[in-house]
């Protein structure tokens, strides 16, 4: 019985290591740059991030709808190197003799990309799928409807623009009180008062003023 489970445990391993190896049908080569990534914060890569790996791509294909039944043990690794990089393919759970399509693996990576990515605390630049294109961040949507915005933009130059009118006439106002105070201070200064109907300005204070009515009564008395 034992020698049975040995026997059938290395043709396992025999066909594991035909299944995923450089270049093989549906395996794909991953790059990953931890140093780059993370500086001094950077981890060791270990078995226990590799089964992490393990887990989230078959997360990715239980997700991708035709292969909700993978499990861990059909992720397969192998040429794992120091510089972390291996190649890696995805066992059929039905069979575990052959490979998923590679068509499909790609399909599920790339619609969970930035799970896998920040399962790893990395980037597209710093976790790459050598066969597997990088796909765009989904666009960041702001907070605040872009019709609020607009509206918010259109008030505010409504409002700056009754302010600045209101300004405005009020300081013509001011100026046009300021001009029409010094033409009625100038006027004033011009202006000839009446005294008894004569000229205060052509009076004489020192030689006095010669009442015509008088200086003709003076001519009709004749001196002694």
């Amino acid at each position: 019985m034992l020698r049975a489970l040995l026997l059938i445990l290395s043709v396992v391993a025999i066909a594991h290591a035909e299944l995923c190896k450089p270049d093989a049908q549906n395996a794909f080569k991953v790059r990953i740059s931890i140093k780059t990534a993370l500086g001094d914060n950077a981890y060791a890569w270990d078995a226990n991030e590799e089964y992490l790996f393990k887990a989230m791509v078959a997360f990715a294909m239980r997700r991708y709808s035709s292969r909700s039944t993978t499990q861990i043990s059909n992720v397969l690794l192998c040429n794992v190197t120091d510089r972390v990089s291996f190649w890696f393919v995805v066992t059929d759970s039905s069979k575990n003799v052959t490979t998923v399509p590679g068509s499909e693996v790609e399909a599920a990576i790339r619609m969970n990309r930035n799970r896998i990515n920040n399962a790893f605390l990395l980037s597209d630049k710093t976790l790459q799928f050598l066969k597997i294109t990088s796909t765009l961040s989904p666009p960041v949507e702001p907070s605040t409807p872009v019709w609020l915005i607009v509206f918010g933009v259109v008030l505010c130059l409504i409002v700056a623009g009754i302010v600045f009118l209101i300004v405005s006439g009020i300081q013509k106002h001011k100026k046009k009180n300021k001009g029409s105070t010094e033409r009625e201070n100038l006027e004033e200064k011009v202006e000839v008062t009446l005294e008894n109907g004569i000229p205060c300005e052509a009076l004489d204070l020192k030689a006095g003023h010669i009442n015509g009515v008088f200086a003709a009564d003076d001519d009709r008395f004749t001196s002694l």
